[in-house]
């Protein structure tokens, strides 16, 4: 019967794995894929904007980010869409917008469509 230890040399079983040199440049390859199928769908929708594909690297993890520096909701507008609404603000109607859900189907992701998201 195999043995699993929780900690090796202190640190945690998972955190040893993750931390390979192997683990993290398989991470670094698939991160950079992901990225460069990311920026590929946003390239094919953009009109406008100033959305774009960034790459995080963490202690251990990797990250994909959809970014648009326009405001807080717009990267979650572009991934998800939007339902119709009013500006409280400024009276303005804005449009529906389906979901482009370009970091989802980058990562091969299922995509779940909400008719977009409520602000």
């Amino acid at each position: 019967m195999a043995v699993v230890y929780r900690r090796v040399r202190g640190k945690k079983t998972t955190k040893v794995i993750a931390s390979n040199e192997g683990v993290q440049d398989e991470l670094e390859r698939r991160t950079f894929q992901m990225a460069a199928t990311a920026e590929v769908l946003l390239l094919e929708h953009r009109q406008e904007g100033d959305a774009e594909i960034d790459i995080e690297r963490g202690d251990v993890d990797w990250y994909v980010i959809l970014s648009d520096e326009r405001c807080q909701q717009a990267a979650m507008s572009i991934e998800y869409g939007r339902a119709a609404r009013i500006d409280p603000e400024t009276g303005a109607e804005k449009a529906a917008m389906d979901g482009l859900y370009i970091l989802h189907k980058a990562s091969h992701l299922p995509v779940k469509r909400q008719g977009g998201v409520r602000f």
